[in-house]
């Protein structure tokens, strides 16, 4: 049975199926303004599982590509910053002051968030990946709820009439924690939520991908760090 604490991040969970594809997204990124959006969705039946992805290899599985070989839209951004922690989130900011949402390369989320997961496998339709830092505007500090947001899209991002087909968000868990995957389907979409070591996650996906592919790359996360070039 699912505590207060759950049904408050599901309802977060289902609020972004409904304002993912509301407009194509800008320089601030997707889903920026979700939390400050009311909570007062009406959650369906909710779906709860524990099942652990099977060890097929990548390549056998149909209709995926390796998230390596896709286009990965901020890699090697100007100014690209390396360091501690504390260093890499203050000159990422500095690109775009008051900004909640800033574009950040894989390598600079990594120094961020070093055991953050990736899906290893993506929908085939999908060509670009952005990823971006997400801040608290007042403190300029990551945000609390979920610092790093990564959009797949099918065609060359942020061009006119472009949408993106899924986000994943991702946020330190803390003591909070999901059994499995939580699933909840939605008229856009699917939305599945879950934790992993010290982060939670959730996963949107437009109906543009058919649920199978959306489970596939929920359950088949690997780190990161990874899948980074190794000239990074």
């Amino acid at each position: 049975m699912f505590t207060s604490i759950s049904n408050r991040w599901l309802r977060r969970v289902v609020l972004a199926a409904f304002v993912l594809l509301a407009a194509a997204c800008g320089d601030n990124g997707m889903l920026d303004g979700v939390g400050e959006r009311s909570q007062e969705a009406v959650l369906g039946d909710l779906v709860s599982t524990s099942t652990v992805a099977p060890a097929v290899a990548a390549k056998e599985l149909p209709g995926v590509v390796l998230s390596e070989t896709v286009n990965w839209w901020n890699d090697g951004i100007e100014n690209e910053a390396t360091g501690e922690k504390n260093y890499v989130v203050a000159k990422v900011w500095e690109r775009n002051r008051h900004q909640r949402v800033h574009q950040a390369s894989r390598h600079e989320i990594v120094q961020v968030l070093p055991s953050i997961r990736f899906p290893g496998v993506l929908p085939e339709q999908v060509q670009y990946v952005t990823s971006q830092l997400v801040y608290d505007t007042a403190s300029a500090t990551l945000d609390a709820e979920f610092s790093a947001q990564f959009g797949l899209w099918p065609s060359r991002p942020y061009g006119d009439g472009t949408s993106n087909v899924a986000v994943l968000r991702v946020g330190n868990a803390g003591e909070f924690r999901i059994d499995g995957i939580v699933a909840d389907v939605v008229g856009d979409g699917l939305s599945l939520g879950w934790t992993a070591g010290s982060y939670r996650y959730e996963l949107f996906c437009s109906i543009a991908i058919i649920d199978e592919l959306c489970w596939q790359m929920a359950e088949a996360t690997v780190s990161l760090e990874s899948q980074l070039p190794r000239s990074a």
